[in-house]
């Protein structure tokens, strides 16, 4: 292990954030944050781009501790960029998105909670660039076998969700197609992430849900028939939202119609 090998980064820097030991994993990931944060005051951008390569080609090594260094190392860079990391977003988030196929259960939690939560915190909308993996990553983390993943998982979901509702760019015809294509799921918790997603846009008034439910209606009613009764609970309760909804826009319709007269 050399310093050229790591280059802006020093050798000892990195041993000291691929260590088995949390707390001197997170001591590096502090000195990460300061050195990215003078790298882009001093706009050595190339340099910039070389340090987040190198915690990439870490979230790929053989040792779980390295990936886990990796992976604490590039949220630490997204704190530092901070309002700058739109031009990076590629950059924070690829290497992460990989780590979920990580045998190691501790290395997903780790990506999930450690990382990425942290990482698409700071980059908000410019995160959504990335929304169909992201989206794809958290549907196949709701049914995963660890607690703690699971757990790691819900909390970035609910970030996600505020974030696309926030964004008013945002495309949900995108995130339709995406919930289309899972609705006839069979897993529970899968069926139970899809419903949440549901659940969130038919809280937000500014979005048409009712021009999509013809697609996802027939997938509702077979989850209504699901063996686990919070899956079933969830679903009533989207399908009384829509029927809220409907109610809504012919209330409205009838307030045109008089206005019109």
């Amino acid at each position: 292990m050399t310093d050229t090998q790591y280059a802006p980064l020093t050798a000892a820097l990195v041993r000291t954030l691929t260590d088995k030991l949390y707390e001197k994993r997170k001591a590096a990931a502090l000195d990460i944050e300061k050195q990215v944060r003078e790298l882009l005051q001093a706009n050595h951008l190339s340099q910039l781009e070389k340090l987040l390569l190198v915690l990439r080609d870490l979230t790929t090594a053989q040792n779980a501790h390295a990936r886990k260094g990796g992976l604490i190392g590039l949220a630490a860079a997204a704190i530092a960029l901070g309002k700058s990391t739109s031009a990076y977003t590629s950059h924070l988030i690829e290497p992460v998105l990989t780590c979920f196929n990580d045998p190691d259960p501790r290395v997903r939690y780790y990506a999930c909670e450690v990382s990425l939560y942290n990482i698409v915190k700071i980059c908000r909308s410019s995160a959504l660039s990335h929304f169909n993996e992201l989206f794809d990553t958290l549907w196949r983390l709701s049914a995963d076998t660890d607690l703690n993943v699971r757990s790691g998982a819900e909390l970035l979901d609910r970030l996600l969700k505020d974030i696309v509702l926030a964004t008013r760019t945002f495309e949900f015809s995108v995130l339709m197609s995406l919930v289309r294509d899972r609705i006839y799921a069979q897993n529970s918790s899968n069926r139970k992430f899809v419903v949440s997603w549901l659940s969130a846009l038919l809280t937000a008034p500014e979005v048409s849900v009712l021009t999509y439910l013809p697609e996802v209606l027939d997938g509702l009613f077979q989850m209504l028939d699901d063996g686990q009764p919070g899956v079933r609970d969830a679903t009533e309760t989207v399908l009384g939202q829509f029927l809220e909804r409907m109610g809504q826009q012919k209330g409205g319709d009838v307030v045109r119609s008089a206005s019109d007269s």
